[in-house]
């Protein structure tokens, strides 16, 4: 299978559909779950899909460690080779991480004007033309709807799409997908799209809570493997 084709076969076109065609230039996404649940996966699929797709991304990461994210884009890279029969994988393989940079911040010792500043300083210096980043192990508790809007404002200006992950406690009610999760409301004037990770015996749901101006917005059908945690369309 040639990559266009596994391009055009992916999941993912469904929720883009479902959103109106993607997130956009400016705007920011959020992946909500409680810990363990996949959040970081979810971030993944949607980083891997831009990559194979010449797209650039920068992965950054709020976590002490950062060897599970690789390993996430090794893992994920290695189940499509499987599953789509790539030829010439390795050839793709390379291809496909030249189109990712990771990054690590340590949110209590580092604010957000530095943080946008390094990220930035790295853009220009790799002469890296980023379409995306991805804010992984985000605290949302330690950050202000100010800072949120900073990045907005940073992500409009170089024209580039946000995505995050939320944390929520295990016992919020979030999670048959019907309301906002209480750890993003104070922000939710910035956020653009909200979806919601929901385990279920099987599999683990996406519900697709908010899409830009309209909340309760339905089901994408789309789920997460739970065993290799990659996406998958539902049956």
């Amino acid at each position: 299978m040639v990559p266009e084709e596994l391009i055009k076969r992916s999941p993912l076109r469904i929720l883009e559909q479902s959103l109106h065609g993607g997130l956009g230039n400016g705007n920011i996404g959020v992946i909500a779950a409680r810990k363990g649940v996949g959040k970081t996966a979810c971030l993944v699929n949607i980083a891997a899909d831009l990559m194979l797709q010449e797209k650039r991304v920068i992965h950054v990461s709020f976590s002490e460690n950062t060897r599970h994210i690789y390993a996430w884009y090794e893992d994920i890279f290695a189940e499509l080779a499987n599953r789509f029969k790539l030829d010439n994988a390795q050839h793709l393989h390379d291809n496909f991480l030249k189109n990712r940079i990771i990054m690590n911040f340590d949110q209590d010792t580092l604010d957000q004007e530095k943080i946008e500043k390094s990220i930035m300083t790295t853009i220009e210096s790799c002469a890296f033309d980023a379409n995306t980043i991805v804010f992984d192990d985000y605290d949302f508790g330690k950050s202000s709807a100010g800072n949120l809007h900073s990045l907005k404002n940073f992500a409009s200006q170089l024209n580039l799409e946000l995505w995050f992950s939320a944390s929520v406690p295990d016992d919020h009610g979030y999670f048959d997908g019907s309301s906002i999760p209480e750890t993003i409301q104070p922000f939710i004037n910035e956020i653009t799209i909200v979806i919601c990770l929901q385990p279920c015996d099987h599999f683990i749901h996406l519900n697709l809570v908010k899409d830009h101006d309209a909340v309760m917005v339905g089901d994408p059908h789309l789920k997460l493997d739970p065993k290799v945690l990659l996406i998958a369309e539902e049956k």
